[in-house]
């Protein structure tokens, strides 16, 4: 039987034909990605330059006391941890940031698909009559006939330049730069929050302060009046003292309107209505914390946005690669079998079998300068997103100094504006004593306790600002976030889904722990 050898021959000879193209497929063209330097100081600029009156200040401050999921516990207050907690459950730009990480995700599935064949089923049954004018006629004038036929093809472009896997490496590195955005939004919001919380906590300690005024200058004013009506204090004091009263008055009222926004703001955060949050006033004092930091360089590996930028580099190298597989020749194999007969009982018999397998090998001759031009655009944008990548390292060290600069300079400040608060209060009370004395003007008593009210709001915007550059230098830091936490390949291309919550598994209830409940 020739023909049969024959055609066993020719299909040994297809195969081998096409193992051999599959073992081409190990090539893959274009540059390897190497990680490009930054500007990277050997030590901070700012980190260790104690002032005259900073005493007790820290060199070293390991990066490690921080923790990395729940960072904001260093200030060691259990409502604003419940607070934050609650950014992952229903921060809408959280959400819509985890959704992006999911449509990256799903474009590298989308890409594996390439180095697979498709393949097709069909199916298909006509009949059909024939003129019975076409010359050939039969009784009863045409022809009828059926043609039933069914067919698998199958189609595959080898990776033989290694296109397919650049585009893979890259969807990968885009995935894995689409997580590190998520944990730098994730990131913005909490510091966000906790920003709003410890300036909301200020208003309560301003209100406090304001609040103890007014009750003091009521007391002052009646005195005052008590004073006029026994004729030892003229009209203009008690003018003098009302108008004080009032001015602080003013200035309580305005805290209110501060704190309000503020608590909005928090709401929102949590992806709740303004209304459904209300955080009540305490008394307890933030303490400023001491920041933990590491060297210039591990902040390559603490900052979200620094890694997003660095795989956003590693996606553009890839996109070079697969410009320079689109310069090689473009090989398709197909093939199809089925079986087509006149009746259906004759379908399936080996006489009604078909198959046909076989190969196409396409190149571009000319285009027009089509692919240098494209592969010339690509080069260009990977020699940006180097700029780009570098411009974040810089920005990241220098929000870092901005902050420790703030945190030195600050300290120092609310050492020397206490100093101030104590003399100012000790002259308040000196010159109220030489008012009843008579030795004093009214003038005066007005004049010291603007003075010392002044000083102590003063130092209370301080603990504000040093309680604000605190929760800067933390964000400024990446937040306890490091590299590590964005998933590898594997993770990216296997079907489990990922979980990029850093924090421990133990949420509380949404609403859990705010004066009053958030309502379902």
């Amino acid at each position: 039987m020739p023909g049969g050898s024959g055609g066993r021959r020719n299909r040994a000879a297809a195969i081998s034909g096409l193992t051999a193209l599959v073992a081409l497929g190990g090539c893959t063209v274009g540059p390897d990605y190497v990680k490009p330097d930054a500007p990277v100081p050997a030590a901070y600029k700012e980190a260790w330059k104690p002032g005259p009156l900073a005493k007790g200040w820290e060199q070293a401050r390991p990066m490690e006391a921080l923790d990395r999921g729940a960072w904001w516990s260093i200030y060691h207050d259990p409502v604003l941890d419940r607070l934050e907690r609650q950014v992952d459950i229903s921060n809408e730009n959280l959400k819509a940031a985890e959704a992006a990480f999911r449509e990256a995700e799903a474009t590298v599935a989308a890409a594996r698909a390439q180095f697979f064949p498709g393949v097709n089923a069909d199916a298909a049954a006509s009949r059909s009559r024939t003129s019975a004018n076409n010359g050939r006629t039969s009784f009863g004038g045409g022809t009828i006939q059926n043609n039933l036929t069914t067919e698998l093809t199958a189609s595959w472009v080898p990776d033989l330049w290694g296109s397919v896997r650049r585009t893979v490496e890259g969807n990968i590195a885009s995935a894995q730069a689409s997580a590190a955005t998520l944990a730098n939004v994730r990131l913005a919001a909490q510091a966000e929050l906790a920003t709003a919380y410890v300036e909301l906590r200020t208003a309560d300690e301003l209100s406090r302060l304001l609040d103890a005024s007014v009750k003091a200058y009521t007391q002052a004013l009646q005195i005052t009046k008590n004073q006029y009506a026994g004729g030892t204090a003229d009209s203009s004091a008690v003018q003098q003292a009302q108008a004080q009263l009032d001015a602080t008055r003013a200035q309580l009222i305005a805290v209110g309107v501060t704190r309000g926004q503020l608590e909005h703001s928090i709401a929102v955060l949590m992806g709740k209505p303004p209304a459904a949050v209300t955080i009540a006033p305490t008394e307890a004092m933030l303490a400023v914390p001491l920041i933990p930091f590491e060297l210039p360089s591990a902040l390559l590996q603490r900052r979200p946005d620094i890694a997003a930028a660095e795989r956003d580099m590693a996606a553009a190298n890839a996109v070079i690669g697969v410009d320079t597989a689109a310069f090689y020749p473009d090989v398709t194999l197909s093939a199809d079998s089925g079986v087509s007969a006149e009746m259906f009982r004759r379908l399936f018999t080996t006489s009604s079998r078909v198959w046909s397998f076989g190969s196409t090998l396409a190149q571009t001759i000319f285009d027009g300068g089509a692919k240098n031009a494209q592969l010339a655009h690509d080069e260009a944008g990977y020699d940006a997103s180097i700029a780009t990548y570098r411009q974040a390292v810089l920005t990241a060290l220098q929000q870092v100094e901005d902050e420790l600069v703030a945190e030195r300079v600050l300290a120092e400040e609310a050492v020397a504006e206490d100093s101030a608060v104590k003399a100012a209060r000790q002259a308040e009370a000196t010159i109220n004593n030489q008012y009843r004395a008579g030795t004093q003007a009214y003038t005066a008593v007005i004049v010291a306790e603007n003075t010392a009210l002044a000083d102590a709001e003063s130092a209370v915007n301080i603990r504000q600002s040093r309680l604000v550059a605190s929760v800067a230098l933390i964000e400024a830091l990446g937040g306890g976030w490091d590299a590590s936490m964005i998933p590898d390949a594997g993770k990216i291309e296997s079907d489990q889904p990922l979980n990029f919550n850093p924090l421990p598994p133990t949420f509380p209830k949404e609403g859990a722990g705010i004066n009053p409940p958030l309502p379902k």
